[in-house]
């Protein structure tokens, strides 16, 4: 994880937020990174490794075969917690789709986070430790209502976490998690199963 910097006369760890949202506009990221906006900073997150990719898929497909209604689901769209003045870019993220056809196409503004029905983060070794603590907290206190936390460096074992019910005060109510193997069940409105015996790291007979 790599902080950006900028030369304009403020402090690390001081930059207003419109700045930072207009600096994020603005930058050129290279293909397959994320440019994200923490703790004041811009923080950009290096191409995933190919477990991320095979994992994402394979949520992807269970869930475009279940989804109601007009939701569609992105790997690269920014959300903003405006609770906590963050910008994250979730490895995967279901939202309505008409919340993007009735964006303005000449910007590239982030959407509010409340208003999407499930985020999802997938750890890396690096990385890991935000998906669980910071991320966890902000989407929370957005108001999302399905936070699944894919995590192959949990120190319990691989797991996938589902935290549900989210609470202002940044936590969530509710935790279903299960082993890399076994099936997580998504509720209402996705009503599905996400077999998890595929993904990289679950354990073989």
């Amino acid at each position: 994880m790599t902080a950006a910097s900028a030369e304009h006369g403020h402090a690390p760890g001081a930059w207003p937020w419109g700045y930072l949202l207009q600096t994020w506009r603005e930058l050129d990221v290279p293909e397959g990174w994320r440019a994200e906006i923490d703790e004041r900073r811009i923080v950009l997150e290096p191409p995933p490794p190919a477990h991320h990719h095979a994992i994402a898929a394979q949520v992807q497909r269970r869930l475009y075969a279940t989804l109601p209604g007009h939701p569609g689901i992105y790997r690269t769209l920014g959300v903003h917690v405006t609770q906590c003045g963050k910008l994250y870019v979730p490895h995967l993220v279901v939202m309505p789709t008409e919340l993007l056809a009735a964006a303005d196409p000449e910007t590239t503004d982030p959407l509010d986070a409340a208003e999407a029905l499930l985020v999802v983060e997938i750890t890396s070794r690096g990385n890991a430790r935000e998906d669980r603590t910071k991320k966890y907290r902000a989407y929370a206190r957005a108001g999302v209502p399905m936070y699944l936390l894919i995590d192959r460096f949990d120190t319990r074992g691989a797991m996938s976490t589902l935290f549900t019910e989210p609470n202002e005060d940044g936590t969530f109510k509710h935790t279903d998690a299960v082993p890399f193997g076994k099936p997580l069940a998504l509720p209402a409105p996705f009503d599905v199963s996400i077999p998890t015996d595929e993904f990289p790291g679950a354990a073989t007979s």
